[in-house]
Protein backbone atom coordinates (compact mmCIF):
# COMPACT_ATOMS: atom_id res chain seq x y z
CA UNK A 1 0.00 0.00 0.00
CA UNK A 2 1.62 3.82 -0.87
CA UNK A 3 -0.07 5.93 1.72
CA UNK A 4 -0.29 9.97 -0.18
CA UNK A 5 1.06 12.91 2.03
CA UNK A 6 0.32 16.34 1.70
CA UNK A 7 2.95 18.54 2.61
CA UNK A 8 2.93 22.03 4.03
CA UNK A 9 5.95 24.33 4.04
CA UNK A 10 5.54 27.15 6.35
CA UNK A 11 7.82 29.47 5.10
CA UNK A 12 6.92 31.47 1.81
CA UNK A 13 11.37 32.57 1.11
CA UNK A 14 12.86 31.49 -1.88
CA UNK A 15 15.86 30.80 0.36
CA UNK A 16 13.62 28.47 2.73
CA UNK A 17 15.78 26.25 4.99
CA UNK A 18 12.43 24.22 5.84
CA UNK A 19 11.94 23.84 2.10
CA UNK A 20 15.42 22.13 1.76
CA UNK A 21 14.54 20.03 5.43
CA UNK A 22 11.57 18.91 3.18
CA UNK A 23 13.65 17.75 0.01
CA UNK A 24 15.63 15.86 2.80
CA UNK A 25 12.94 14.23 4.29
CA UNK A 26 11.08 12.65 1.29
CA UNK A 27 14.12 11.52 -0.04
CA UNK A 28 14.82 9.20 3.53
CA UNK A 29 11.25 8.31 3.69
CA UNK A 30 9.95 4.81 3.33
CA UNK A 31 9.22 3.84 0.10
CA UNK A 32 5.58 3.89 0.12
CA UNK A 33 5.32 6.94 1.15
CA UNK A 34 4.48 9.61 -2.16
CA UNK A 35 4.29 12.82 -1.64
CA UNK A 36 2.96 16.08 -2.99
CA UNK A 37 3.24 20.16 -1.82
CA UNK A 38 0.34 21.69 -0.72
CA UNK A 39 0.97 25.57 -1.82
CA UNK A 40 -0.20 28.21 0.76
CA UNK A 41 1.49 31.01 -1.17
CA UNK A 42 -1.47 32.46 -3.46
CA UNK A 43 -4.46 31.56 -0.55
CA UNK A 44 -6.08 35.37 0.50
CA UNK A 45 -6.47 36.18 4.05
CA UNK A 46 -9.31 33.52 5.36
CA UNK A 47 -12.48 35.12 6.08
CA UNK A 48 -15.96 33.99 7.26
CA UNK A 49 -17.65 36.32 4.29
CA UNK A 50 -15.81 33.72 2.04
CA UNK A 51 -17.91 30.12 3.76
CA UNK A 52 -20.50 30.14 1.37
CA UNK A 53 -18.42 30.41 -1.88
CA UNK A 54 -14.57 29.96 -1.48
CA UNK A 55 -12.41 31.10 -4.18
CA UNK A 56 -10.72 28.92 -6.57
CA UNK A 57 -7.01 28.78 -4.21
CA UNK A 58 -9.05 27.51 -1.47
CA UNK A 59 -11.03 24.99 -3.09
CA UNK A 60 -7.74 24.13 -4.54
CA UNK A 61 -6.17 23.73 -1.10
CA UNK A 62 -9.13 21.66 0.10
CA UNK A 63 -8.98 19.47 -2.60
CA UNK A 64 -5.25 18.70 -2.40
CA UNK A 65 -5.65 18.13 1.16
CA UNK A 66 -8.35 15.76 0.48
CA UNK A 67 -6.40 13.64 -2.05
CA UNK A 68 -3.99 13.01 0.89
CA UNK A 69 -3.89 10.51 3.54
CA UNK A 70 -1.67 12.26 5.60
CA UNK A 71 -0.16 15.45 6.25
CA UNK A 72 3.14 16.91 7.29
CA UNK A 73 4.07 20.25 8.49
CA UNK A 74 7.87 21.43 7.90
CA UNK A 75 7.74 25.03 9.41
CA UNK A 76 10.11 27.59 10.77
CA UNK A 77 9.31 29.51 13.62
CA UNK A 78 8.38 33.33 13.30
CA UNK A 79 8.67 35.55 16.51
CA UNK A 80 7.84 31.92 18.74
CA UNK A 81 4.58 30.81 16.85
CA UNK A 82 3.37 29.93 13.67
CA UNK A 83 4.03 31.37 10.24
CA UNK A 84 1.40 33.76 8.92
CA UNK A 85 1.04 31.96 5.74
CA UNK A 86 0.51 28.67 7.67
CA UNK A 87 -2.16 29.44 9.87
CA UNK A 88 -3.98 30.97 7.10
CA UNK A 89 -4.09 27.65 5.14
CA UNK A 90 -4.91 25.90 8.13
CA UNK A 91 -7.82 28.61 9.01
CA UNK A 92 -8.94 28.32 4.99
CA UNK A 93 -8.53 24.32 5.80
CA UNK A 94 -10.68 23.94 8.88
CA UNK A 95 -14.04 25.99 7.38
CA UNK A 96 -16.53 26.13 6.65
CA UNK A 97 -17.59 25.34 10.21
CA UNK A 98 -18.25 21.62 9.73
CA UNK A 99 -15.87 21.16 6.72
CA UNK A 100 -12.86 20.77 8.86
CA UNK A 101 -10.20 19.37 6.55
CA UNK A 102 -7.96 18.10 9.13
CA UNK A 103 -10.60 16.46 10.96
CA UNK A 104 -8.78 12.64 11.92
CA UNK A 105 -5.84 13.23 9.13
CA UNK A 106 -2.85 11.57 10.32
CA UNK A 107 -0.47 14.86 10.81
CA UNK A 108 3.20 14.84 12.02
CA UNK A 109 5.37 18.66 12.25
CA UNK A 110 8.63 19.16 12.00
CA UNK A 111 10.58 22.54 11.78
CA UNK A 112 14.36 24.12 11.02
CA UNK A 113 16.09 26.83 12.49
CA UNK A 114 19.66 28.44 12.11
CA UNK A 115 18.69 29.00 16.32
CA UNK A 116 19.58 26.47 19.23
CA UNK A 117 16.16 25.51 20.06
CA UNK A 118 15.08 24.52 16.06
CA UNK A 119 11.34 25.74 15.80
CA UNK A 120 10.41 24.20 20.07
CA UNK A 121 8.16 26.73 20.47
CA UNK A 122 6.18 27.33 17.17
CA UNK A 123 5.89 23.64 16.79
CA UNK A 124 3.38 23.83 19.94
CA UNK A 125 2.00 26.30 18.52
CA UNK A 126 1.01 24.68 15.82
CA UNK A 127 0.20 21.36 17.73
CA UNK A 128 -2.30 23.34 19.23
CA UNK A 129 -3.67 24.78 16.55
CA UNK A 130 -3.82 21.00 15.09
CA UNK A 131 -5.23 19.50 18.12
CA UNK A 132 -8.29 21.71 18.01
CA UNK A 133 -8.38 20.56 14.39
CA UNK A 134 -8.92 16.80 15.39
CA UNK A 135 -5.85 16.01 13.82
CA UNK A 136 -4.32 12.67 14.32
CA UNK A 137 -1.01 14.58 15.56
CA UNK A 138 2.50 11.83 15.85
CA UNK A 139 3.57 13.01 19.10
CA UNK A 140 6.99 11.26 18.97
CA UNK A 141 9.80 11.90 18.29
CA UNK A 142 9.67 15.29 18.55
CA UNK A 143 11.91 17.25 15.35
CA UNK A 144 13.77 20.13 15.98
CA UNK A 145 16.74 20.60 13.81
CA UNK A 146 18.88 23.38 14.45
CA UNK A 147 20.42 23.99 10.69
CA UNK A 148 24.04 24.52 10.07
CA UNK A 149 25.04 25.87 6.86
CA UNK A 150 25.99 22.64 4.79
CA UNK A 151 23.99 20.25 6.93
CA UNK A 152 21.65 19.55 3.63
CA UNK A 153 22.58 19.78 -0.31
CA UNK A 154 20.27 22.09 -2.19
CA UNK A 155 18.65 19.00 -3.60
CA UNK A 156 17.88 17.91 0.13
CA UNK A 157 21.22 15.26 0.86
CA UNK A 158 22.21 15.41 4.59
CA UNK A 159 25.49 15.56 5.37
CA UNK A 160 25.69 14.89 8.66
CA UNK A 161 25.55 11.08 9.70
CA UNK A 162 23.67 11.53 12.52
CA UNK A 163 21.20 14.21 11.20
CA UNK A 164 20.47 11.82 8.25
CA UNK A 165 19.65 8.41 10.58
CA UNK A 166 17.62 10.52 13.35
CA UNK A 167 15.31 12.32 9.85
CA UNK A 168 14.68 8.61 8.34
CA UNK A 169 13.64 7.16 12.02
CA UNK A 170 11.45 10.32 11.95
CA UNK A 171 9.91 9.51 8.73
CA UNK A 172 9.76 5.48 9.91
CA UNK A 173 7.80 6.66 12.80
CA UNK A 174 5.65 8.79 10.69
CA UNK A 175 5.00 6.09 8.06
CA UNK A 176 4.10 4.05 11.26
CA UNK A 177 1.80 6.47 12.68
CA UNK A 178 0.13 7.19 8.91
CA UNK A 179 -0.75 3.26 8.75
CA UNK A 180 -1.88 2.87 12.67
CA UNK A 181 -4.05 5.75 12.43
CA UNK A 182 -5.51 5.02 8.89
CA UNK A 183 -6.04 1.30 10.43
CA UNK A 184 -8.85 2.79 12.81
CA UNK A 185 -10.00 5.27 11.02
CA UNK A 186 -9.86 5.07 7.41
CA UNK A 187 -9.85 8.22 4.97
CA UNK A 188 -13.15 8.76 2.88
Amino acid sequence: MTYRVGYFVGSLSSQSINRTLSRALIRLAPPDLEFHEIPIGDLPLYSPDFDADYPAEARALKDAIAASDAVLFVSPEYNRSIPGALKNAIDWASRPWGQNSFHHMPAAVIGASIGQIGTAVGQQSLRAVLSFCNARQMTAPEAYVHFKPGLFTDDGEVTDDSTAAFLSDFMGEFRTHVERVLTVIPRP
